[in-house]
């Protein structure tokens, strides 16, 4: 089974991250319902989201004069629907958990205080570049460097900078930031955006000019890299198969091997750069 699984019809996905020594203080149980114990040896899972951008609403009519309402109760119930579907163990934001790039806003913070209150599972914070210093006012959840984090055998980084070789010597690696989409044309000439998943195997050149030294594990045969969609529908994206796509992240497209592109719906696109 593949350490990354995407949920069908969603931009969010099971990351399976070992095997558990069973239930102690600082899991709590609390990603199965009230009294389930996760048994000793089962497999730990999280559920994974990538720039969720709460409170962008806000600035898009602050920023842009574009005026829409707010959609934070329906990516809240989203969210909570998707825990009560899997029972994850916990919740990791892949970055970009804030829209704004300086301070939150009162929507903004308003929007994830509520989320977080409503949550019964720990939560993981990758820092991504819009989350500023989420860590001094944010409560009941971790916060991690940019360099993202390791949790078991599944590496987590936002992707707007380099990770650290501990993240990417893991078995899958994640990363958000881009929000790749693709555009789609038929045969009559009209077209739709739609928001994609890139999939594909991990170069370790991509990465050998940053790094004094890389560990064997990064770019082994039968790592993945898993590039996420965005959770927010609102924040944009790149045009991963538009001649002029210029992707944001430092590592790709270089980083990817042999990528697939798949939209949501889990319909496989084929390579990404001929969709």
């Amino acid at each position: 089974m593949p350490a990354v699984e995407p949920i069908p019809d969603y931009p969010a996905a099971v990351a399976t991250l070992g095997e558990s020594a069973g239930d102690d203080e600082s899991a709590n149980g609390e990603g199965r319902r009230s009294g389930e114990r996760r048994p000793q040896g089962s497999q730990e899972r999280a559920l994974v989201v990538a720039d969720y951008h709460a409170g962008i609403e806000a600035s898009l009519a602050k920023e842009r004069g574009v005026e829409v309402d707010s959609r934070a109760e329906g990516r809240r119930g989203t969210v909570l629907e998707l825990i009560e579907e899997v029972r994850p163990d916990r919740l990791v934001v892949l970055g970009d958990f804030m829209h704004s790039i300086g301070g939150p806003g009162g929507a903004e913070r308003g929007e994830i205080e509520v989320l977080l209150e409503s949550l019964s599972v720990p939560v993981t914070v990758v820092r991504g570049n819009h989350d500023g210093a989420i860590e001094e006012w944010i409560e009941g959840a971790e916060v991690t460097g940019t360099e993202g984090i390791r949790l078991g055998r599944v590496g987590f980084a936002h992707g707007h900078t380099w990770p650290s070789t501990e993240v990417l010597s893991a078995g899958a690696v994640c990363v958000g930031h881009e929000h790749p989409m693709v555009r789609l044309t038929d045969a009559v000439g009209g077209s739709r955006v739609e928001r994609v998943w890139l999939r594909g195997g991990l170069d370790r050149e991509a990465f050998a000019d940053q790094y004094d030294e890389l560990p064997p594990a990064v770019g082994r045969p039968g790592q993945q890299l898993v590039v996420f969609p965005a959770f927010n529908d609102l924040s944009g994206g790149t045009w991963v198969n538009a001649g002029d796509g210029e992707f944001l992240c430092p590592f790709l497209p270089d980083a990817l091997v042999g990528a697939q592109a798949y939209l949501l719906d889990g319909t496989r696109l084929g390579p990404y750069d001929r969709v």
